[in-house]
């Protein structure tokens, strides 16, 4: 531990022209005492770091020393790739590998160009999850993460739907690959003997086992384009029934925000044209009634539901309820 510790200091010491004490503590996590005599060890140990006293002063390498302990392990330099995904790393255990990453690399830039990390910090960050939800990294995606990198074999217990109380069923999975989706993390993976892959959620793993058997990865699978056709499979999936409506020019503008995009363009063109008053008639597909109650109300008068009688039947009794609440 102190030996990585030791080795991170003379990385950012070289990546900088000094550093104080307080400094040198935020970054290592410890306090200024333990920096005084990591300092110490150090140049016992035959590396130059020189310490400048008085208010301004610091701790710096002197003679233009460099180490050669740059070079990156795999983990940091897997990491690295994932460098702009902060919260991610940090998720999947990896967040110590990329800190290292991006230190060996600093340390292996000309000085001129040793600031590019804080410039591309400080003009681009991802934030992943929705608004007005608290992201919550599921416990056991470090130990998922662990088995896609290195290629083995888990044995998951995986709870099918939402509600604690359902079935729970084993799979024996061989894990290809991880997708951070609108702050949910899932699993792409193949079922041991099958040869199709499928996909779960990871807050839904009730246990993992990751077994010593490594698997033969399928160098064809190419996750990103396995997520897009299955991610548009299962907004497809779950449009099972159909609604007619009218609406305004309004309306029409903002049904593709209201609903699913796709759904909404394609029904938008299959629509006939505008009536007297500018009105387009369409059939939409919808997750169910229900669903569609919610999404539709966000239109508010630019929207008519014409059929079926149940879900107009429902927008009735909100204009109903509307007009006592406002009604004069």
């Amino acid at each position: 531990m102190r030996a990585a510790r030791l080795i991170k200091m003379v990385l950012l010491l070289q990546s900088r022209p000094s550093m104080t004490a307080a400094e040198l503590a935020r970054e290592l996590e410890v306090s200024e005492r333990t920096v005084t005599r990591d300092a110490q060890a150090l140049s016992e140990a035959g590396v130059p770091v020189y310490a400048d006293r008085g208010r301004a002063g610091g701790y710096r390498l002197i003679g233009g020393y460099r180490t050669r302990l740059t070079g990156l392990h795999r983990s940091e330099a897997e990491a690295l790739f994932l460098s702009g995904v902060p919260g991610a790393l940090r998720e999947m255990g990896l967040e110590d590998a990329a800190s290292a990453a991006r230190l060996k690399v600093s340390a292996a830039l000309l000085p001129s160009l040793r600031d590019a990390s804080r410039t591309a910090a400080q003009r681009f960050h991802l934030d992943a999850p929705n608004w007005f939800r608290e992201p919550k990294a599921p416990p056991l995606l470090p130990t998922v993460a662990d088995a896609v990198w290195d290629d083995r074999r888990i044995t998951a217990r995986y709870r099918r739907g939402e509600s604690e109380s359902r079935r729970e069923v084993t799979r024996e999975l061989e894990p290809y690959g991880l997708v951070l989706k609108a702050g949910v993390w899932y699993l792409c993976a193949r079922v041991v003997g099958h040869d199709s892959f499928r996909v779960y959620r990871i807050d839904r793993f009730t246990a993992v086992d990751t077994g010593p058997e490594r698997f033969a990865r399928d160098e064809e699978f190419d996750l990103p384009a396995f997520w897009e056709e299955r991610a548009e499979q299962f907004a497809r999936s779950i449009l099972r029934a159909e609604v007619v409506v009218r609406l305004s020019p309004g309306g029409v503008r903002g049904l593709p925000h209201a609903v699913d995009p796709q759904s909404a363009r394609e029904a938008l063109a299959a629509a006939g044209a505008p009536d007297g008053a500018g009105w387009v008639t369409l059939t939409l597909p919808v997750e169910s009634e229900e669903v569609a109650h919610a999404q539709l109300a966000s239109l508010g008068p630019e929207v008519e539901v014409l059929a079926p009688d149940g879900l107009r039947e429902r927008f009735a009794q909100d204009a109903r309820r509307l007009a006592a609440l406002y009604g004069t």
